[in-house]
């Protein structure tokens, strides 16, 4: 298995969970999306409690897979908005359906990661188009 096989393995993990937690089914006749953070979150504290975890994992293994700290940042940023409003009664769980912070920090790691594979890859070709004017050493 290669980088590139083991990055998509690794990101196809997290889209899985991502999905589960916030789209897990939709709402027939509508474009509203369930999952488990909606489900469990609808128990006070605890259930928001449980489902910052899978949250807090899925910003230790963007951070593993190099994403940037920008990225890192947002991602934390939108776990802790959806623990905090999700905490609400009535509000925080609709704020729930509607936000899904697990997506939005999923999509923010692929666009990061996908900005800096493109970056490398100009570097590199940049790098092999460079010529090198070599002074003649022998006049």
């Amino acid at each position: 298995m290669n980088i590139q096989q083991n990055i998509d393995y690794e990101l196809e993990k997290l889209r899985k969970v991502a999905w589960r937690m916030d789209a897990l089914f939709f709402i027939p006749r509508t474009n509203i999306s369930v999952g488990l953070d909606n489900i469990v979150g609808l128990v006070p504290v605890v259930g928001d409690a449980l489902t910052t975890l899978p949250s807090l994992w899925l910003i230790n293994e963007a951070r593993k897979l190099g994403a940037s700290p920008g990225t890192l940042a947002y991602m934390t940023l939108n776990t802790v908005l959806d623990f905090f409003v999700g905490m609400v009664p009535v509000i925080g769980d609709i704020f729930d359906v509607i936000y899904n912070a697990n997506i939005r920090n999923y999509r923010a790691l692929e666009r990061n990661l996908n900005k800096k594979a493109a970056h490398a890859k100009t570097v590199r070709t940049a790098s092999k188009s460079v010529v090198w004017d070599q002074p003649n050493l022998l006049a």
